[in-house]
């Protein structure tokens, strides 16, 4: 299992509230999640003819700021590789104080090369919906996803019902709050790699493959991911842009993230919680689904305990 993760004082909050429970009215404290802005910064171009410009601003919570940001350039095609990423500061020149530790600067290498157009986009991601506008799975081609493993990872089915309990456990802000969404990455026999929790469920997958990023994990070929909403699209294709093959989820997919799976080649499921769970696609890394002559089962059925 990993260490324990650090929980910043700056990752919740302590509020006064009233609490009703039938006609009873009490006051008590509680503690909330919390929601900032960061704002991340690129720069880049050869040495002696550096660019700076704002990439994003997405509603995060604060906390494991760096890897959001090198995993946020990673999934979103600006970078391939850790190697283009020189590293990621705090700001020291903001305006105004509140800003400070809220605003990012990610150096890329004098020798990425930069797509211009893909900059001049200006992303602006809150933690509700992630990034918007991507409609298409050939827009996804376009960022070079790497090629998924045609010949495993292999898992036991029984492997994927254990998932859920082992994140919620290593969940040390939501046991707190409540109020977080987490993305957890396991190997195949289920051991905890990395987890980390967001206001928003794409930040906290941009967080785990930041992490990974940095660590020089990429690409995570022998892994299962398992986050703690519905699958969307966008998920799918962070996911594939770091090589995960196997994408669990304890909502539902919805169906372009089920198209962009089945084109990848990533085995995706849904409703992963009490005992079941569906399997859309891919279900051949699934020991349990090889039939004798190694073909899969069937294209989507549900698993129970």
């Amino acid at each position: 299992m990993s260490a324990p993760v650090f929980l910043p004082p700056t990752s919740y909050d302590y509020v006064t509230v009233h609490k009703v429970q039938g006609e009873e009215i009490t006051q008590a404290s509680d503690v909330l999640a919390a929601e900032e802005p960061l704002e991340i910064r690129v720069g880049y171009g050869p040495s002696g003819q550096r660019e700076h410009r704002t990439l994003s601003i997405t509603m995060r919570t604060p906390g494991h700021d760096f890897e959001l940001a090198a995993g946020f350039l990673l999934t979103e095609g600006i970078i391939r590789n850790r190697q283009e990423l020189q590293g990621v500061i705090y700001c020291p020149d903001v305006e105004k104080e509140e800003e400070r530790e809220n605003v990012v600067r990610a150096e890329l290498a004098p020798t990425a090369a930069v797509d211009l157009p893909r900059l001049e986009r200006h992303f602006y991601t809150s933690s509700s919906c992630g990034v918007c506008g991507k409609t298409s799975i050939d827009a996804v081609h376009a960022a070079a996803c790497p090629v998924l493993p045609t010949q495993g990872p292999y898992v036991d089915p029984a492997v994927i019902h254990q998932l859920p309990e082992r994140q919620r456990a290593a969940q040390a802000l939501f046991e707190q709050t409540g109020g977080l969404h987490a993305a957890a990455l396991f190997s195949p026999e289920g051991e905890l790699l990395l987890l980390r929790e967001d206001v928003g469920r794409h930040n906290a997958l941009d967080k785990v493959i930041g992490a990974a990023l940095l660590q020089e994990m990429l690409p995570l070929h022998n892994s299962v991911l398992l986050v703690s909403g519905r699958a969307s699209f966008e998920l799918v294709q962070k996911a594939a842009v770091a090589g995960i093959p196997v994408l669990t989820a304890v909502g539902a997919p919805s169906s372009l993230a089920v198209a962009a799976a089945k084109n990848f080649g990533m085995t995706l499921c849904g409703f992963v919680r009490q005992g079941r769970y569906n399997v859309y696609c891919h279900e051949w890394r699934l020991n349990a689904t090889i039939t004798s002559d190694g073909a899969a089962a069937s294209d989507s059925h549900t698993l129970a305990s």
